[in-house]
């Protein structure tokens, strides 16, 4: 027998039973003649004690024993001495008088100790992430995502959604991230593409008749890397036939306070909160704002638009916008500091910062003297600036300098401790626009995916070429200022996709060749549908506070997109290109 207990469940239940524990050697303490070892494996620790009055050959061998070797021992269940107990475990009131003990597999000595708190770089940690899941917030953190998974499937399955799979290798589709490629070996010179979604298919499935489908699915995107991004990642999937935007929005909604009460314990109020994507801009500089903290941002454009102050008149000559927020108890910051925060924007595109100092009796910058009483009255008024705050203001296009303060907004938070960290606060951002226009490319692109829809009344504003003005049937859900999901009404008519291609420069016979598939299908009376995507190693960094989704992936890759425990991405066999007709 292997074992007949694991090492988290023994209690003072279980005195003087005969057990065997299977595990690894956790820590060692040798006190004198008697030896104790902690013995660990996913349940937990149980204390060992080799005694030489008790098993002479045990104790013995236990001299031998180092950290995680793997181990079998046999022994007896008692009570710990008092003023030994360890209350902040199950196990803590026993240990285990081992009469025998037999070494499952040696272990080197690890490249760091596997104990809960470690500061190891993360680097060395991914190449021996074997050994760093090991440790019990690793495994915890694998255990919240096996809930949450358990919990989804449940859930939906009770809501009549059927888990269907769709193709891992497929084809390469305009918009969107860049495709990950594969080279086919029969049909050299032509390529599949590792899914970015399963967005084609789900909708082929609607047009099938299935009507609720599901999926908890790997996609990959060949994109920049960072904390809540990786080049391949879980997703849940789901689509829905009969549908309008607030019966998606119900599912959804219901499924997550479900989630949270199971998986996390806490209780949250549904319906969500619900916001217009212009006014998350405006306000928060962001369609992903973070609403655990009141700082906003404010519209001075009208009241500087006429000003003495060229900075600010000409961009508002121009078309652009000056936007302002007041920095809580910024007041007495330096003038290097008030330098770094205008390096900080000008990462965004801003071309400067200016700001005024809040005080009892008016505002003091170097500029305000370009401003009159009236003004810099209105600038106080209007941003709620109270004295010891800082004004800070940013004069660009709307888009500029909308994310330029509301990344700055973000940091402020941050840095002055105003964000409830125990909060979670959703938000569904509504009323995307459809398209944007991508000036490195000029030309209009998605602002989600080609196939989303958009209000029948703003289809006059497609016809006449009016692409900024229509509205579309898509929404995202926040989570604490991170985007979690994300999904929209379909286009279901042949007639108005192909519509939407052409207004992002997709020619009829390009259509055919890329998405050929999908129209023809449209042909066989395709139902209304829509559905959503969450992303679900953001959701579970979110549950485990994280700052990075790596740490809830059992085997990531670096922000260079490698990985250190197998090597990949590397060289293949020259034979092996051959066959797929490739060479460099």
């Amino acid at each position: 027998m292997i074992r007949t207990h694991n090492c988290g469940e023994l209690d003072a239940k279980a005195f003087s039973e005969e057990v065997c524990l299977s595990g690894w050697i956790a820590s060692r303490r040798d006190h004198g003649e008697i030896i104790f070892m902690d013995l660990r494996d996913k349940h937990g620790i149980t204390q060992l004690v080799f005694d030489p009055d008790r098993s002479k050959d045990a104790h013995h061998k236990a001299h031998g024993l180092r950290n995680e070797y793997c181990v079998r021992v046999k022994g007896k269940v008692s009570m710990r001495p008092e003023g030994t107990v360890n209350p902040k475990i199950t196990t803590g009131e026993i240990e285990v008088e081992v009469k025998g003990i037999e070494v499952l597999s040696e272990s080197d000595t690890t490249p760091f100790e596997v104990k809960d708190d470690i500061a190891v770089a993360e680097e060395l940690r991914l190449k021996y992430r074997y050994l760093d899941l090991r440790r019990a917030p690793m495994q915890e953190k694998l255990r919240v995502k096996h809930k949450a998974y358990k919990y989804i499937t449940n859930f939906l399955d009770g809501e009549g959604f059927i888990s269907v799979e769709t193709p891992m290798l497929t084809k390469s589709t305009p918009e969107g991230a860049r495709d990950y490629i594969v080279p086919s070996r029969i049909q050299q010179g032509h390529f599949y593409a590792l899914p970015q979604s399963p967005q084609i298919f789900k909708q082929l499935l609607m047009v099938a008749g299935i009507e609720k489908y599901f999926q908890i699915v790997r996609c990959f995107r060949d994109e920049d890397l960072r904390a809540d991004r990786q080049p391949e990642f879980t997703q849940l999937d789901m689509e829905m036939s009969f549908v309008e935007q607030d019966d998606v929005l119900d599912v959804c909604e219901r499924m997550f306070k479900g989630l949270f009460a199971e998986t996390l314990g806490r209780e949250i109020e549904i319906p969500f909160r619900r916001m217009d994507h212009a006014e998350a801009i405006s306000r928060y500089g962001s369609d992903k704002p973070d609403t655990r903290f009141e700082v906003f941002l404010h519209d001075l454009t009208r009241a500087v638009e006429e000003s003495e102050f060229k900075v600010f008149r000409n961009v508002c000559s121009s078309g652009g916008k000056v936007m302002a927020l007041a920095a809580p108890g910024y007041g007495d910051i330096s003038r290097k500091e008030i330098d770094e925060l205008t390096s900080f924007v000008g990462g965004y595109g801003a071309k400067g910062l200016a700001y005024f100092k809040v005080e009892e009796d008016g505002l003091l910058s170097p500029i305000a003297k370009f401003f009159s009483p009236d003004t810099l009255r209105l600038f106080r008024e209007t941003t709620g600036a109270k004295p010891g705050d800082m004004i800070f203001m940013v004069a660009d296009s709307r888009e500029v300098a909308c994310e330029a303060l509301g990344a700055l907004r973000l940091s402020i938070g941050h840095k002055k401790g105003l964000i409830d960290e125990d909060a979670f606060n959703f938000l569904w951002v509504v009323d995307f626009p459809l398209f944007r226009f991508n000036r490195d490319e000029q030309r209009w692109v998605s602002e989600h995916h080609p196939f989303t829809g958009f209000r029948e009344e703003d289809l006059d504003f497609l016809e006449k070429g009016e692409f900024s003005k229509v509205r579309s049937l898509s929404y995202d859900l926040v989570l604490n200022g991170s985007e979690i999901g994300s999904g929209s009404i379909r286009i279901h008519r042949r007639d108005l996709q192909q519509k939407v291609f052409g207004a992002l420069g997709l020619g009829r016979e390009e259509c055919e060749r890329k998405f050929g598939f999908l129209l023809e299908a449209f042909k066989y009376g395709p139902p209304p549908h829509g559905g959503i995507a969450f992303g679900m190693d953001r959701i579970i960094m979110l549950f485990t506070k994280d700052q990075s989704i790596r740490e809830v992936i059992p085997f990531p890759k670096t922000q260079k997109g490698t990985c250190p425990l197998t090597g990949a991405p590397s060289e293949v066999d020259k034979g092996q290109l051959r066959e797929l007709g490739i060479r460099f």
